[in-house]
């Protein structure tokens, strides 16, 4: 299975540039794992906000496949504990899945046909994180999950 996490934009901020690329680094140990980033949409003074969503949300769409599970990070997602998001990750494994998408969206959020297409909603904390954070927090969580799912030493309970 591979695993692939959608952006809008780039990250800038450069210690959590550092910190994703560790963690990616560590994640080729156990699965396939890539970031893809929609590049930012030009003319933005041009679109309201939910036009600023529908366009991403085009973007997005286009790069999903039919066949792929798509996981929209959005905060009225259902919240797992780190165990309970391992085992939603082995499920994924089990079931035979090809490819799981998790999407972080825009500053506005995801269009009415980003929430139809997806699969899963799922939210990291009740607390609103900025959109370069929650890159690093999820990334790191995908390695946390592998290395439960292996009996690592690296989550500890």
């Amino acid at each position: 299975m591979n695993i692939e996490l959608i952006t809008v934009g780039k990250t800038n901020i450069r210690f959590i540039q550092e910190g994703i690329a560790e963690y990616t680094r560590r994640l080729s140990h156990y699965i396939p794992f890539s970031i893809i980033t929609v590049p930012d949409l030009k003319n933005l003074s041009k679109l309201d906000k939910e036009q600023q969503k529908i366009a991403e949300g085009q973007k997005i769409i286009s790069m999903i496949q039919p066949g792929d599970y798509v996981v929209l990070l959005d905060e009225r997602g259902k919240q797992y504990s780190s165990v309970e998001f391992s085992s939603f990750i082995e499920k994924g494994m089990l079931a035979g899945r090809k490819k799981i998408i998790f999407v972080v969206g825009g500053p506005f959020g995801f269009s009415r046909e980003m929430y139809e297409r997806a699969d899963s909603q799922l939210s990291l904390s009740k607390m609103t994180f900025n959109h370069e954070m929650v890159r690093l927090f999820f990334v790191e969580q995908i390695y946390r999950a592998m290395t439960i799912l292996r009996g690592e030493q690296y989550h500890h309970e």
